[in-house]
């Protein structure tokens, strides 16, 4: 039977995944399901442990394996289901030396080292991309970690500090994937901007989204995963304004609209910034589009204060949100404050992600009748420059690109005539 991973959490767990599938494959692991854990909330442990229980009942033959962010951070209470035979830290899973000796002879049921001993960040060779944009988008991890410390986070402590891929490692890897067949590529990390702080002349994000696009031609599209406003130096916004395989879908780290909120949550930008961001940047692309992480619910929280986070859509032109109800994280600082009415977090989250979906929709509906240029993930469906899915008739092949005008809405993408 063969190896199956189920991902938890981010694009930086699902990119892992993938080098956790050939690393395994390396090991000539068989048999064996690898569960990816998350960490950044309450719900998402509680959806793994579920999940592992699940797979037990329903594949009893089958050995599982946790790893990820919360495997790190509650390896114990991991080690302690009887349903998990082994469980792997963050810094283990991608090793391909602990896959081989699983199971044989008295090797540990828990690895799980102290993960701020670790210090680098390896490019993780990863070929191929499971799911519906297989050969068409690939992730490159060029970062992990964080050396902040905000009130809510518990991923610190899964990931360890700050950290990042050489800049050269990053670009060889870029090419080995466009030459690949890849058109389009994704620089993801934990703390993205942060990027090159612990490298040799401190090259930062911007400097490095230059030189690779600069020395790797066969990328046609270029994003980044998440970005954290207040580290937005003077050459990522040069990047955004010169260079036009950039592409102008920017997703920030916001989580609050309310300043005392954002102190309290030790956050080291303000509602003002945030603001100010969206507003430079689509000065010098007038097509960008904005998403953000979102918290409700923080403990304190008034309505007043998240009426600002509502405001904050509008202001800051939002027009995709992850919406995240805030979850006390055992040994952060945010879990020993005074906590809201569970109902009343959860109240909140459905009016901001109402007034989400409201932002896309009116997004949606300001590029009818423009011409967009679509990279194809599947027949009958592309993604714009802004990452809006456009849906077409036309029997067109995945990872090519074509010409289109929107000639309408739906729920959830646009309509689109394929130009001749």
């Amino acid at each position: 039977m063969s190896v199956e991973i189920l991902t938890f959490g981010c694009r930086l767990n699902a990119y892992e995944s993938e080098a956790i599938r050939a690393r395994a494959a390396e090991a000539r692991l068989e048999n064996a399901l690898i569960i990816n854990t998350c960490a950044v909330t309450a719900e998402a442990v509680r959806q793994s442990r579920q999940a592992i229980r699940r797979a037990r009942r329903e594949q009893p033959q089958r050995r599982i394996i946790v790893t990820g962010c919360a495997a790190q951070t509650e390896s114990r209470n991991y080690a302690g289901m009887a349903e998990v035979d082994l469980v792997l830290g963050n810094s283990e899973k991608l090793v391909a030396q602990n896959y081989r000796d699983f199971g044989v002879g008295t090797s540990e049921r828990v690895r799980v080292n102290d993960i701020m001993s670790v210090r680098e960040t390896a490019s993780q060779m990863v070929d191929c991309f499971e799911g519906p944009t297989r050969g068409v988008r690939a992730f490159l991890q060029v970062q992990n970690g964080c050396d902040h410390r905000c009130t809510f986070c518990i991923i610190p402590y899964a990931r360890g500090n700050s950290r990042s891929v050489p800049m050269g490692s990053v670009i060889a890897e870029a090419r080995r994937l466009a030459e690949g067949g890849f058109p389009e590529l994704v620089l993801t990390g934990v703390d993205l901007t942060a990027y090159g702080a612990d490298l040799p002349g401190s090259p930062s994000l911007g400097h490095l989204v230059r030189k690779l696009l600069a020395m790797v031609p066969e990328v046609r599209r270029l994003r980044l995963s998440s970005i954290d406003t207040i580290e937005a130096d003077g050459e990522l916004m040069r990047a955004i304004a010169e260079e036009e395989r950039l592409m102008p879908h920017f997703h920030i780290s916001a989580q609050s609209g309310d300043d005392l909120i954002l102190k309290r949550m030790k956050r080291r930008h303000t509602r003002a910034d945030t603001i100010s961001f969206c507003k430079a940047v689509r000065a010098l692309r007038p097509n960008a589009a904005f998403g953000a992480d979102l918290i409700t619910g923080f403990p304190t929280e008034t309505e007043a204060m998240f009426q600002r986070t509502i405001d904050l859509v509008d202001e800051a032109d939002l027009s995709s949100l992850h919406v995240f109800r805030f979850s006390p994280r055992a040994g952060t600082p945010a879990a020993r404050m005074p906590q809201l009415d569970r109902n009343l977090v959860k109240e909140r989250a459905a009016r901001l992600r109402a007034k989400g979906e409201d932002a896309a929709r009116r997004r949606r509906l300001a590029f009818v009748l423009s011409e967009q240029t679509l990279l194809v993930e599947r027949p009958g469906m592309g993604r714009s420059e802004c990452f809006m899915p456009v849906v077409f008739e036309a029997d067109t092949a995945p990872a090519t690109f074509v010409r289109c005008r929107i000639t309408g809405t739906r729920d959830d993408a646009l309509l689109a005539d394929i130009a001749a």
